[in-house]
């Protein structure tokens, strides 16, 4: 299914023509101001950014809208394996062409675009984004980055030797509140942090639950095997879409998959972390009847506690002990704060404890408060760091403008220079999780023990490997379906 659209055709053209007046302009010294060639508010055909969305529907909606809305951005191709999902888009933006196959759209129109949005689920992030870097586009890609460490690793290297701009979407990382509590930090408000929490009400979809038995027919608007893509080939089942494959290992990431990038970049931020050096992690367990548990190794579990050591950084005065929690549940509030003010914001939250004092936020770093809260009354610090116009919302603006600018043209608030080591340690945080819930059977064959639920793994990170616990490693990188790669 294709709409064709003679709009595109126009739009390249513009370009084209575009560049040979500018280029005789040049050749004969003379300048014409932008004003004068279309009026006030006009944008000159090169300042467009032309945006083909891979993954039109659910997030890729609102991605695709929110790049529009710019106002410097045209919205001129559209991908999706599910018609079903895609539609919104393509009532949106009626002159944008439509695929199926982002591998076809990239043959047959990579060069009548200049950048790529892909918003499809976790494991098909990587391979599209990198085909995409691999042809010269700037991307823009759904948190998280990708659904595995080598992926994110691969593609934060690709973005710098391919040299184009990139922004992985956790919006928080533009908003205001992660550059307040930034100030306040190298401020010394807090004084030095040793400890973070993290928490979120996430999972919102079913996990620690069997994989369907039913086999009911493929929806005729889907393509049910592009959308698996590296994933094993398995048949058709319902429930999966829309966002409840996030609680599948074979396509989603989980609850830190979800809302991690939001939460966990502020302290990364904030306290200049990068590679952890372990984690470890309890989980939540399922019994399916008195005193058995369900063991059930494609779905996340219910609930998790991960917790993640990094080393010492110029911004602080030793390790950094990061907490991790899902599935409802929560650090011990803090004895700052009153019996009935709210703890984060009720869902999810961010706690920084320093020495000499303690700051939290909202999922996104939003609403920063100094603890206890009477003390946001005495504490003024001049603003250091520079406003995203926008704030979070304008997250999207930013990476448009970037794109216009070039590779190294302008700052942007998570390009993969950031937003990768990120994800790697969001995916190092699920390797514990992975680990934790992993059954060995006894060896009278009485049951199963979790040997991993027991164990500090010790992460070496640059061969991406736990050195201690190698069962887990299989899913550092995992295996593609056949007819997938990354390409490296």
């Amino acid at each position: 299914m294709e709409h064709k659209s003679k709009e595109n055709e126009k739009l390249t053209s513009s370009r084209r023509d575009f560049v040979k007046a500018a280029g005789i302009t040049a050749a004969s010294f003379m300048i014409v101001p932008r004003h004068v060639l279309g009026g006030k508010g006009f944008t000159a055909p090169s300042d467009k950014l032309l945006v083909a969305g891979v993954g039109a529907g659910g997030k890729g909606t609102s991605d695709l809208a929110n790049f529009a809305k710019s106002g410097k951005a045209d919205i001129a191709y559209l991908c999706d394996v599910d018609d079903r999902r895609a539609a919104t888009s393509i009532t949106n933006f009626p002159k944008a062409k439509y695929y199926k196959d982002f591998r076809e759209m990239f043959e047959k129109e990579s060069k009548n675009f200049d950048a790529v949005s892909v918003s499809t689920p976790d494991h098909t992030h990587a391979v599209v984004a990198m085909a995409a870097m691999q042809l010269g586009k700037h991307v823009y890609v759904q948190k998280p980055m990708t659904h595995d460490i080598y992926e994110a690793r691969k593609l934060t290297e690709a973005a710098a030797k391919y040299k184009v701009v990139t922004q992985m979407g956790n919006q928080g990382s533009s908003g205001d509140g992660v550059r307040t509590l930034h100030e306040w930090y190298d401020a010394g408000t807090i004084g030095d942090v040793d400890t973070v929490y993290i928490w979120t009400n996430r999972p919102i979809w079913p996990q620690g639950i069997p994989w369907p038995t039913e086999k009911p027919p493929v929806p005729k608007e889907l393509d049910w095997d592009l959308w698996l893509g590296t994933a094993p080939k398995k048949d058709y089942v319902e429930n999966l879409i829309p966002g409840s494959w996030r609680g599948w290992w074979d396509y989603g990431t989980g609850a830190l998959g979800d809302l991690g990038c939001h939460l966990m970049e502020a302290p990364f931020r904030v306290l200049g972390l990068k590679y952890a050096t372990d984690m470890q992690a309890s989980v939540g367990s399922v019994f399916t009847a008195f005193g058995k548990r369900g063991i059930f190794p494609d779905s996340c579990p219910p609930s998790s506690h991960a917790t993640l050591t990094f080393p010492k950084t110029p911004k602080t005065k030793g390790p950094v002990t990061m907490h991790w929690m899902d599935g409802g549940i929560k650090p011990e509030r803090p004895e700052e704060l009153g019996p009935n003010e709210l703890f984060g914001d009720g869902n999810s939250g961010i706690l920084f404890v320093g020495s000499k004092g303690k700051m939290m936020a909202s999922e996104y770093a939003a609403n920063p408060r100094l603890l206890p809260l009477s003390k946001m009354q005495d504490v003024k610090v001049k603003q250091k760091f520079a406003r995203v116009p926008g704030s979070a919302d304008g997250h999207y603006a930013q990476w448009v403008e970037g794109c216009i600018a070039g590779y190294g043209k302008m700052e942007l608030s998570s390009p993969f220079e950031l937003a990768g080591p990120l994800t790697e340690a969001i995916l190092g945080a699920n390797l514990a999780i992975r680990g934790a819930d992993m059954p060995k059977a006894r060896e009278d064959g009485k049951g199963f023990t979790y040997p991993g639920s027991n164990m500090k793994m010790l992460w070496d990170a640059q061969n991406m490997k736990v050195t201690n616990f190698d069962e887990v490693n299989q899913f550092v990188r995992r295996q593609y379906r056949d007819g997938w790669s990354l390409g490296v």
